[in-house]
């Protein structure tokens, strides 16, 4: 249908042309989705014809590849275009000047009310951001203080300058026309003038769209020669463009073997397979298709895909049949590894009581065998009695010296002992002094050790301060009693 005769038939030919318009995109959404169908059928058909069965075990069925999305044959966003018709109807509220002059001479100037509006309008745009519109409307309203009902007229011509933008195009209007009434209050009267407004149109489908306009109709005032009436217009509508061009869709990118993995993407282009990468299936990832692979669960070398038996798996020396656990490295003969009887974490091949466990006490806890702390060890296991310091300081007094060197001589002939000195405080001052003062003091008395040749990582020392008492630091006894040093018996490896 050309453009001269949609515009002469339009008012009698909008419905039927917008209907057939709206109609033409099943066809081609239906037919999009067909095409889509028929690509994967044939390309099932492709992957079931090049991928051959491996000799020994039929490799899984790749997965058909997945439907390509309907053709959406229009551009998105529908910006506006060039060479196009619209035919609109549109509805609103007009808002009458109250110093309008539509009245006939003989009646007294009178303010109409807000009334309801509705139109037509025919445009054509020979560039995308430029048209040419005509309008025709009415609307209903009264004559503000009388029961008189008016009825409003118009017919204008005006310029469209829009933003040719996808979604949304504002637009701005300009042009002349004439606006009259009919009422009992005031008779008939039309009066002339120039017309200016802005909107925007929302484009909905390939025809359709939204139209909102703002618009200010200037027309004589009711003082003669004293300037304009403004009279406003708040305006919504449907547009439908006629002669739009179709988007045609680029054409599909290259698929050489028809799995539906462009070959852009496809790693193994000419070879259908599923995605990600469009290969044939290496379910055990050795770099032999399951197609060729012998043994498609389990890695091997090429060519057959199957794994080399390997004679001693766990890497002790014996070889399979001989190891009798072939998992586990162990030693010879059997190729098992030495067991621990007694569970209490030493091998059986140096533990001296492989029945026994080990008592884990801090006193030859590397044997092997259930023992006791000496007597002489346990002297030192607690409070020791002995062991003086100047008041207020680290310094050992003199006296203290038989004790320490009893230690010593303790420390000298049990090698595997080692001890946590411990030192305690009154709560006699401050907390953070007395924590301070109770390291220092246990400090002391472990460098007083070490002077005598006693190795200090057989020792650890902690300063308790005044948070472990043992007697009241109400009374004077008590308070001496809690100024003291502590030896605990330690398990190696504990400092």
């Amino acid at each position: 249908m050309s453009k001269r005769t949609v515009f002469v038939q339009v008012l009698g030919l909008a419905a039927s042309t917008a209907t057939g318009a709206l109609a033409q995109e099943a066809p081609a959404a239906s037919a999009s989705g067909s095409a889509s169908l028929s690509t994967s059928s044939g390309a099932d058909a492709t992957a079931a014809t090049s991928a051959a069965p491996p000799p020994a075990v039929a490799p899984p069925t790749p997965p058909p590849p997945p439907p390509q999305a309907p053709f959406e044959p229009y551009e998105p966003g529908l910006p506006p275009e060039g060479n196009v018709l619209e035919l609109g109807g549109f509805g609103g509220l007009l808002i009458p000047s109250n110093v309008h002059d539509i009245r006939a001479r003989d009646y007294a100037q009178k303010p109409y009310e807000v009334g309801a509006e509705g139109g037509v309008r025919l445009g054509y745009y020979p560039l995308s951001f430029l048209g040419i519109e005509g309008e025709a409307m009415g609307a209903g309203s009264k004559v503000k203080g009388t029961p008189n009902q008016a009825v409003f007229y118009g017919y204008r011509g005006f310029l469209v300058l829009q933003a040719p933008t996808a979604w949304i195009s504002p637009f701005l209007v300009g042009g002349y026309g004439r606006l009259g009434a009919v009422s009992h209050a005031m008779g008939n009267d039309v009066d002339q003038g120039w017309m200016f407004g802005a909107g925007a149109k929302i484009p909905v489908t390939h025809i359709l769209g939204v139209r909102l306009d703002f618009r200010d109709n200037l027309t004589p005032n009711d003082h003669v020669g004293n300037g304009q009436a403004h009279n406003f217009e708040v305006l919504l509508g449907l547009s439908a463009t006629i002669e739009r061009s179709r988007k045609e869709p680029p054409p599909p990118p290259p698929d050489s073997d028809h799995d539906g993995i462009a070959d852009s993407a496809d790693k193994c282009p000419n070879d259908a397979g599923p995605g990600p990468d469009g290969c044939p299936p290496d379910t055990d990832g050795d770099g032999v298709l399951d197609r060729d692979d012998y043994c498609p669960r389990e890695a091997g070398p090429a060519p057959k895909g199957c794994p080399i038996i390997d004679p001693d798996p766990d890497k002790d020396g014996v070889p399979i049949p001989c190891d009798a656990c072939p998992n586990e490295p162990g030693v010879p003969p059997d190729g098992c590894p030495i067991r621990d009887k007694d569970g209490d974490g030493i091998p059986d091949n140096v533990d001296k009581c492989p029945n026994e466990p080990e008592t884990k006490n801090g006193f030859e806890d590397e044997d092997g065998c259930p023992d006791k702390i000496p007597d002489a060890v346990k002297k030192f296991s607690g409070v020791v009695q002995g062991i003086y310091f100047k008041q207020g300081s680290a310094v050992i007094r003199p006296d203290s010296k038989p004790v320490l060197n009893q230690a010593v001589r303790v420390l000298q002939e049990y090698p595997s002992i080692s001890f946590e000195i411990d030192g305690h405080t009154s709560s006699e001052g401050d907390k953070a002094t007395n924590d301070q003062l109770s390291q220092d003091r246990a400090d002391a008395v472990k460098q007083y050790i070490v002077d005598q040749g006693i190795d200090p990582k057989r020792i650890k020392t902690h300063g308790y301060g005044s948070e472990q008492p043992i007697a009241d630091n109400k009374t004077k006894a008590g308070r001496e009693k809690n100024r003291r040093i502590e030896f605990q018996v330690i398990q190696p490896g504990s400092q």
